[in-house]
């Protein structure tokens, strides 16, 4: 999942990551194919060259040698509501077919099952960037045809990554649905079809990625 979420960022694009395995993803393309990636973070490191894997979103590592420090605010108001931002990793413990995401509660919102951390900054985040990238295993359980709570609905001219263990799901710029779109080798269609909460409509883009996050000529 690293590195095929690695092998769609291109060089010279702003991303906002966070801690964990976006972190590692944008880092792991810093250091091989896009040396110019710029990082962004939400507490306010840009440019960021981590040495190490930060503990936290505030880890001094993110802003020793970054370009600048801004304040939350402005990383919102400027980078992120000011749309320059070309990809950013979003969170969600559900996604359905129409790219929408919840990570906010599982059942009634009311009296739900499961109260889960909520939107953060991420109803904004995906509303206003380009690109959102999500890193998810393929479970039933995250990929219900409808989520029981939008937070977050992405914009019609946005597209949507979501980057799993089998395959890669996509719902392109303009698009009403998400799609099949990569295939990892070794796994097939019908793998992915038992597990997605929906009749899952393949692209017809469809093409089969090595494991490295190469796609075979």
């Amino acid at each position: 999942m690293l590195t095929a979420a690695a092998g769609f960022l291109g060089n010279n694009e702003t991303v906002l990551v966070g801690v964990g395995m976006p972190g590692q993803a944008a880092t792991l393309a810093q250091g091989s194919h896009a040396p110019e990636l710029t990082l962004v973070y939400e507490s306010g490191a840009i440019g960021s060259r981590p040495a190490r894997p930060p503990l936290s979103i505030g880890d001094p590592t993110l802003f020793a040698g970054a370009l600048q420090s801004l304040s939350v605010a402005d990383v919102f108001t400027f980078l992120i509501e000011g749309g320059r931002i070309d990809t950013a990793f979003v969170g969600a413990a559900e996604i359905d077919r129409l790219g929408r995401l919840n990570s906010t509660v599982i059942g009634p919102y009311e009296s739900p099952k499961v109260r889960l951390p909520g939107s953060g900054g991420a109803c904004e985040i995906v509303q206003y960037a380009k690109r959102s990238l999500l890193l998810s295993p393929l479970q039933e359980r995250r990929f219900p045809a409808e989520v029981n709570f939008v937070t977050s609905a992405p914009p019609e001219r946005a597209e949507i990554l979501i980057v799993t263990d089998q395959c890669v799901l996509r719902r392109a710029p303009g698009g009403d649905e998400v799609e099949l779109w990569r295939l990892y080798e070794g796994v097939e269609v019908a793998d992915v079809d038992a597990v997605v909460g929906w009749p899952l409509r393949t692209s017809p883009e469809l093409e089969r990625m090595e494991v490295g996050g190469g796609i075979d000529d």
